[in-house]
């Protein structure tokens, strides 16, 4: 019965020309759980050469950052990063190699120089620190595609066109949060955006560009003020 029942299947997709539910791969007809929708997305991501990720991060206590970023996911990524007290710092990673320019506000608030007048029109070239923790407003160009926690199916919405399945995921370790991930129901199964929300915070995460050229190089000679030496 079961060989039968297969070969009906089969049958069926042939005369149709084209995907029916249970026409895909081992032709079982079972739609796919959450955490295999999510562990799908992940996979894809972490395969990809380039993409854009612009992140809102709003807390009720700290303000509003957000950061745009485009990186090859490894060792060569460019980021702006704006925070809501008027701070911008602007980063070039190439490599083994940082080049930053952070504007007035952020001198005079997280370096602690709150004599320095005028924007920074020079770049600083400086090593990356692999010891860096972020705290400085740094980016690391590698982003973390892991699944994690318990994960249940949402609703379907769109994406700037795109269809999209929600994943709902908990996690023991925050009970305070949620997340929600929204990955492509067409074609590619690229992870589209991600919010986090708690009682105190709201992150929002955006996928765009995937595997678009980058065209990235450092700033000219004349652009850069080096600490090197």
């Amino acid at each position: 019965m079961r060989a039968t029942a297969t070969v009906r299947t089969i049958a069926l997709c042939l005369l149709a020309g084209t995907a029916l539910a249970g026409c895909g791969a081992g032709g079982t007809g079972e739609e796919k759980s959450a955490g295999v929708i999510l562990d799908e997305a992940n996979a894809t991501m972490r395969k990809l050469d380039s993409v854009t990720v612009d992140i809102t991060n709003r807390t009720t206590s700290g303000g509003t950052v957000t950061s745009h970023l485009v990186t090859d996911l490894d060792g060569r990524c460019s980021s702006r990063t704006t925070w809501s007290g008027g701070g911008v710092l602007e980063q070039i990673r190439l490599g083994t190699t940082d080049y930053v320019r952070p504007n007035r506000a952020y001198l005079q608030k997280w370096k602690k120089k709150p004599g320095v007048t005028g924007d920074r029109k020079l770049w600083v070239k400086t090593p990356v620190d692999p010891a860096s923790s972020g705290g400085d407003g740094l980016t690391s160009c590698e982003r973390p595609f892991d699944s994690f926690g318990t994960a249940r199916k949402g609703g379907s919405t769109r994406l700037g066109g795109t269809r999209a399945v929600e994943v709902i995921v908990t996690d023991k370790a925050d009970k305070e949060g949620t997340y929600t991930f929204y990955v492509a129901e067409d074609g590619e199964p690229y992870l589209l955006k991600t919010v986090y929300e708690s009682a105190a915070q709201r992150t929002t995460t955006s996928f765009s560009g995937f595997d678009e050229p980058l065209n990235l190089r450092a700033p000219k000679p004349d652009e850069v003020l080096s600490t090197e030496g």
